[in-house]
């Protein structure tokens, strides 16, 4: 797979043998396509503008609109630098097509991906909705070959057209765009890290489909109505072990320091420790909110300082991620490396050994002046999510200002 991807981009960087200028790109919207598994497509839009000599876009994802500007052509070649995320899409273009894949190279994955110029719907709809997904909805993940587990649905339908998420006790599933169509419910999101489909049919009052990633990965899921259904509280997964009282670690930052809580700059003050990945998209919705928070709230009292499970292949492309992000992000506090040639949640334990286990990325430490743990949060409820979003924005705010006031 690794010879594939190098000789895909040096395909897609050469230049036309022709002499004639290539074709330049039509501004206006696009409709892309990534090919997953089981033959089936995930759609998602994107706006194309011209800009001086160069172009930028911007995807939409229900809600989201996420700002592209790193677009290179060569020729009659392209290459599409999600921000802050490694993967991209290359591939050749003429003035209303693209071809080319979605390739994340650390992971060795490529997706065959085509766009064509024009407004058309993220889904063709060729039948009247047969029911209305608007609500809460119980629902299952897995399968015999994997662990099940749990998601809350959150949906809103006008028409026949769908938005919201699933969320899970790890985090939720981003901003879901897609459609009801007779009895069938289609929901896809892209954001440059995560490429998601959700294929189900609703028959008797329950859905039955396919969650696919990619084109590396399925499994089944299930889901009901239940207005009343509720996650397992994210306070109560991951807890110090007994046997420890405090949370220590002692990484490195891009200068090859070794940071750790004993430093002065982390002494007789409230401490927010973020486990976190550059190439997670909750990890990302986390860390905004964090960025905007400090600015927002500046004080000597506050410290965050975020620890990278990084799964580059080496410690100089972790930390080149990790650059990125801050730079894109806009972080102004401490990213240290914790690990890279693996995003293993049990490598990750392994690195913490006072956890009882890392379950999901992220993960959010807060550590009052004394250096006690007051709280660990699993996973990120982010803005996708509406009202626990909010709910959340006011917890953390409250729980700030309670360290800080000790």
């Amino acid at each position: 797979m690794r010879t594939l991807l190098i000789l895909t981009l040096a395909t897609v960087l050469s230049t036309s043998c022709k002499d004639e200028k290539p074709a330049e790109l039509r501004p206006g919207p696009w409709h892309a396509t990534l090919e997953v598994q089981d033959g089936k497509e995930l759609p998602f839009s994107f706006e194309l503008a011209a800009q001086d000599d160069s172009y930028n876009l911007t995807i939409f994802n229900a809600g989201e609109e996420i700002a592209v500007d790193e677009i290179r052509t060569i020729g009659d070649s392209i290459i599409i630098r999600i921000p802050a995320f490694d993967g991209y899409i290359a591939g050749r273009y003429t003035s209303e097509e693209i071809t080319g894949n979605f390739i994340k190279e650390e992971l060795d994955r490529s997706q065959p991906f085509s766009a064509i110029f024009g407004e058309r719907p993220r889904f063709t709809v060729k039948q009247e909705p047969g029911f209305d997904v608007s609500g809460i909805w119980e629902a299952t993940f897995g399968n015999d070959s994997t662990d099940f587990y749990p998601a809350k649905g959150i949906f809103s339908q006008e028409g026949y057209k769908v938005k919201g998420t699933f969320r899970t006790t790890t985090g939720d599933y981003r901003y879901l765009d897609g459609v009801v169509r007779g009895d069938s419910l289609l929901l896809s999101t892209f954001d440059g890290a995560h490429a998601f489909l959700f294929a189900a049919a609703y028959k008797d009052s329950v859905l039955q489909g396919t969650f696919y990633s990619g084109n590396h990965f399925q499994e089944p899921f299930s889901a009901k109505r239940n207005e009343d259904f509720e996650l397992q509280d994210e306070e109560n997964i991951t807890y110090l072990k007994e046997g420890y009282d405090s949370f220590q670690f002692a990484f490195p930052n891009s200068s090859g320091d070794t940071v750790s809580l004993e430093d002065d700059r982390y002494k007789n003050k409230a401490v927010i420790v973020q486990l976190m990945g550059s190439w997670c998209p909750n990890c990302l919705d986390e860390t905004r909110f964090l960025v905007d928070y400090l600015e927002n709230n500046p004080t000597e009292g506050l410290e965050i300082v975020a620890l990278a499970f990084e799964y580059a292949k080496t410690e100089e492309k972790a930390f080149h991620s990790i650059k990125r992000l801050e730079e894109r992000v806009g972080i102004t506090y401490p990213v240290l490396l914790a690990q890279y040639g693996s995003s293993s949640k049990t490598k990750a334990q392994e690195k913490l050994p006072m956890l009882n286990h890392v379950w999901s990325y992220p993960t959010t430490i807060f550590i009052d002046k004394k250096g006690e743990v007051r709280k660990i949060h699993t996973g990120f409820n982010g803005p996708a999510t509406g009202e626990k979003y909010t709910e959340f924005k006011a917890e953390f705010d409250s729980l700030v200002k309670e360290l800080l006031s000790e």
